[in-house]
């Protein structure tokens, strides 16, 4: 959710060349589009004007209300809706430990998807307690069911990775998971961009108004940092090293 659409699709197209499109889903959002896949939606931010802008994601579902009571009951807090909202109805939601997601009961875009492509390389939560928030999510959104398009979910380095067939759609990254949880972490959720070239877009994300949030990270397999938007909103882009 943004302030200023047009600026905001200004940014994003300079940086991470997406171009954008009106859907049929509605209620304004505009849909960032990449080698012609379905990539993001940005909408714009309703109510007061100092609330923070901030990527959050959203899952598909297929009742609203029983995803609304399940998170509810597990003493979770639901801060919007459901409500009627284009050609669905959506909701916003804080888990256990506070960090923000949305979830859409409705039709969706078609090929939107995280893991591969151009869509969003992975979503991160980084939260004080993997283990506690996995079994949260997996109750709420049904992680590891056995009804079709389920997900896999799985324990690995210290990591919950969840997995639709073979792509990887999201971590939960909490510390060690027989670690205490870590009272420093502000639990949230992250999106993480694959580019061809991390030096090209921390430039013309710097020319653009926005800047660097981290240092250039780097692994065995790739190499990542923290951008924020003009607006304060946080993303990372990864890139496979050489």
């Amino acid at each position: 959710m943004a302030r200023d659409l047009e600026s905001t699709q200004r940014f994003y197209a300079g940086v991470l060349g997406w171009d954008f499109r009106p859907t049929h889903l509605g209620g304004g959002i505009m849909v960032a589009f990449r080698d012609g896949a379905p990539v993001a939606g940005i909408g714009a931010l309703a109510g007061s004007p100092g609330a923070p802008v901030l990527w959050t994601p959203y899952f598909a579902v297929e009742d609203a209300d029983v995803t609304a009571a399940r998170i509810v009951e597990r003493g979770a807090t639901m801060a919007v809706g459901p409500v009627a909202f284009g050609t669905g109805r959506i909701a916003l939601a804080a888990d256990p430990a506070g960090a923000v997601f949305g979830f859409w009961q409705g039709e969706v875009v078609p090929d939107w998807s995280v893991g591969r492509g151009s869509a969003p390389a992975w979503l991160e939560l980084r939260t004080r307690d993997a283990f506690a928030a996995a079994i949260f999510y997996g109750e709420v959104l049904e992680w590891a069911g056995s009804r079709p398009g389920c997900c896999a979910v799985s324990y690995e380095h210290a990591h919950v990775v969840l997995r639709h067939g073979h792509d990887t759609v999201a971590r939960i990254s909490g510390g060690a998971l027989e670690a205490a949880p870590d009272p420093e972490v502000r639990p949230r959720w992250h999106v993480h961009f694959r580019v061809p070239d991390l030096e090209v877009v921390i430039e013309a994300a710097t020319k653009l108004g926005g800047r660097t949030a981290s240092p250039v990270q780097t692994s065995s397999v790739s190499r990542w940092v923290v951008l924020a938007d003009p607006d304060g909103a946080l993303f990372t882009v990864v890139t496979p090293q050489d």
